[in-house]
């Protein structure tokens, strides 16, 4: 049997070839890694179909970042999930890059919690049981829109 196969190209735009942009088709995904990684490994999580060329020219075109090496892996999905039916779930296989970016370049993850001990220091016991009365009082008020009425009784 012969099947058609059908092949699609980037449509032809007029005007000057240098000024066009091309964007690629995927997108990398920043990943915060499970073990420590040396300071200058990142970890991203890319396409399956995306190679070691394309992640280290997709990073130095795209966003200027020197890229010394790249080392791909393929992670599995788990098969260990089951559906209302109790039928075997398996999760999408993904592909893993790290980075190791040039010489002298180093990569940390920016810190956006707080610390638990900085929170503590912000704050001792005593206001925050205040606190914490304070907001119970202002709950157990009575609605002056009720019109004298008990919360149980709906109306």
């Amino acid at each position: 049997m012969k099947q058609n196969v059908i092949i699609l190209y980037p449509l032809h735009q007029l005007g000057n070839p240098q000024l066009r942009i091309f964007r690629p088709n995927w997108f990398l995904t920043l990943v915060r890694p499970g073990r420590e990684q040396p300071p200058d490994t990142v970890q991203f999580r890319i396409p399956l179909e995306m190679t070691k060329c394309d992640v280290k020219n997709y990073l130095e075109k795209i966003y200027n970042v020197p890229v010394g090496a790249v080392r791909t892996r393929i992670q599995f999905g788990s098969k260990k999930k089951r559906n209302h039916l109790n039928q075997k779930v398996k999760q999408p296989d993904y592909k893993v890059a790290y980075v190791q970016l040039a010489q002298d370049q180093t990569f940390t993850f920016p810190d956006i919690f707080p610390a638990k001990d900085q929170m503590a220091a912000e704050g001792s016991m005593e206001e925050m049981q205040e606190k914490f009365m304070e907001d119970e009082k202002q709950r157990q008020k009575l609605d002056p829109r009720r019109g004298g009425v008990t919360e149980w009784f709906g109306l």
